[in-house]
């Protein structure tokens, strides 16, 4: 087996991880089908291991979020599964790799820790770049304050340029005529 072995399109497994509970998961459905193995086979190594899988590593779907996943990815049937899928993050992936023995759920678990691998790693690069546009906008924000304001100083001194309050002489004043 070589180093770098792609079992399967990067896209295919991007493709199957979700954002559910503000984790980034892949269902037991979808897991089962990389593997090639049944769900319900799947399902049935996880329960025999539930030690090994505490809920940071694995949850079951509530129904609410189960219908927002399905029409999210606008599908009509879920290939018939009459329970709630299991969601696994992505440290729950890796302990699949202890209790799924195949050569190829280990070749495909390899490449999904790659994977969740770049993906946080791309998230990470985006939210550098959204910090540093944030760090722009407060610059370009102070900036325009700053320009508003010299705007409004110049507006003061042109109004006082083109309507000058009479000055009020100081110093010696000749008498008029007529005083003394």
């Amino acid at each position: 087996m070589s180093k770098n072995k792609i079992v399967l399109p990067e896209e295919v497994v991007l493709n199957k991880i979700y954002l559910i509970r503000d984790q980034k998961v892949m269902l037991d459905n979808d897991l089962a089908l990389l593997y090639q193995v049944e769900t319900k086979r799947l399902n049935e190594q996880v329960k025999r291991n539930t030690n090994r899988f505490p809920l940071d590593f694995m949850f079951q779907l509530t129904n609410n979020e189960f219908d927002n996943l399905k029409s999210q990815i606008a599908t009509s049937s879920w290939g018939g599964s009459r329970k709630l899928p299991f969601a696994f993050t992505e440290h729950g992936v890796l302990m699949l790799s202890s209790v799924l023995n195949s050569k190829r759920a280990i070749e495909v678990n390899i490449q999904i820790m790659r994977i969740f691998t770049k993906v946080r790693q791309i998230l990470t690069d985006n939210l550098s770049f959204k910090l540093e546009i944030e760090e722009i906008k407060k610059k370009l924000n102070n900036y325009d304050k700053n320009i508003e304001l010299v705007f409004s100083y110049l507006d003061e001194l042109m109004e006082k340029h083109d309507n000058p309050s009479p000055r009020k002489q100081i110093g010696y004043k000749l008498p008029k005529k007529g005083e003394k």
